[in-house]
């Protein structure tokens, strides 16, 4: 296989995350995870969100980090200061069902490719039993053959013997994205059976050329304390590493999640130029549920989804599982 050299796009998440390590360094209560979120873990499909990585730093900001003066800069309706706050790398790839087919597939959707970095901050609020936990999220980077999408999903299936993807030149051109998005969650605990019984419900919005929704869940927790559970694409970071820093620690958790969808660009296609697309569905909902195991500062989770039709000619709902590895520093 040929190998271009990389241009200036493709090297700007590799320049952006090094130039944050010494910020990174000096941050204090901090946690690392890779998440790895793929259709085999939950299905024997391989397509639609076939794939998507991300890379998550989360640490406590101090009064002089500049993500905490961002944080009590914006009005106090969004959040106050930030608890905790993050910087985030992520890739994802979207193809159609049939990977193996050269031509275009007018009823599936687009093959595309997304590489974007972002900055996320976080706010716990007492509020009598209940606890209002925010999050605010930004993104930014490129959707198009500059993500590198193609070249990585062929490798991993040589690698792997799996089918040949040989529809990658029907793929989104590139284009920059820029993304916001807001979620709140309300969370009650009570002991309950010797642990911990949290739930509460949330809404969330997101504004942006990849994505623009509004959505409302309801999720629910049992076992030991952390600060939230798992998200799942497109709600973008979370804060789930338990609290407690001794022995064996775990909780079970279970979301459901409905969205009314404005914009998808990995089904509109392009914004500014011509491209393949589908007819998109408004209104979705998530089906989703797991379990968190942890060893004293380390943490795995799994979480598995299930997801409406996203558009029109859809056959199946789709299906996929996440697993993220932590460790707290």
């Amino acid at each position: 296989m040929k190998v271009n050299s990389p241009s200036h796009w493709q090297l700007l998440p590799l320049v952006a995350a090094m130039s944050l390590l010494p910020m990174l360094s000096q941050a204090d209560d901090r946690v690392f995870s890779v998440k790895h979120e793929n259709d085999g873990m939950a299905s024997s499909d391989d397509g639609h969100f076939t794939s998507g990585f991300e890379l998550n730093w989360t640490f406590e900001p101090s009064e002089e980090n500049w993500m905490q003066r961002l944080a009590t800069a914006l009005p106090d309706s969004l959040i106050g200061s930030a608890d905790m706050a993050a910087y985030r790398l992520v890739h994802q790839i979207y193809t159609p069902n049939n990977i193996e087919e050269r031509r275009l597939i007018e009823d599936d959707r687009p093959y595309a490719g997304l590489v974007y970095g972002g900055i996320s901050l976080y706010e716990d609020v007492p509020m009598g039993n209940w606890r209002q936990a925010t999050d605010l999220h930004l993104d930014i980077g490129l959707v198009g053959p500059s993500s590198l999408a193609d070249s990585i999903q062929r490798e991993v299936h040589r690698v792997t013997e799996s089918d040949r993807p040989s529809g990658w030149n029907n793929q989104l051109g590139d284009e920059a994205i820029v993304n916001v998005a807001m979620r709140r969650q309300w969370w009650h605990s009570s002991p309950f059976i010797g642990k911990q019984f949290a739930h509460g419900p949330s809404v969330s919005a997101a504004l942006g050329n990849l994505y623009t929704y509004a959505g409302a869940g309801y999720s629910v927790r049992w076992g030991d304390e952390a600060p939230g559970i798992p998200t799942l694409t497109p709600n973008p970071g979370s804060r789930y590493h338990m609290t407690g820093k001794e022995g064996w620690q775990w909780y079970l958790f279970a979301s459901v999640d409905g969205y009314y969808m404005a914009q998808n660009l990995t089904l509109d296609g392009n914004t500014f130029r011509d491209s393949h697309s589908v007819d998109r569905k408004e209104w979705v909902g998530d089906i989703s549920a797991g379990l968190a195991l942890a060893w004293e500062d380390w943490q795995v989770t799994y979480a598995a989804v299930q997801r409406s039709r996203e558009f029109d000619g859809q056959e199946e709902q789709d299906k996929f599982g996440a697993i993220t590895l932590s460790r707290r520093f």
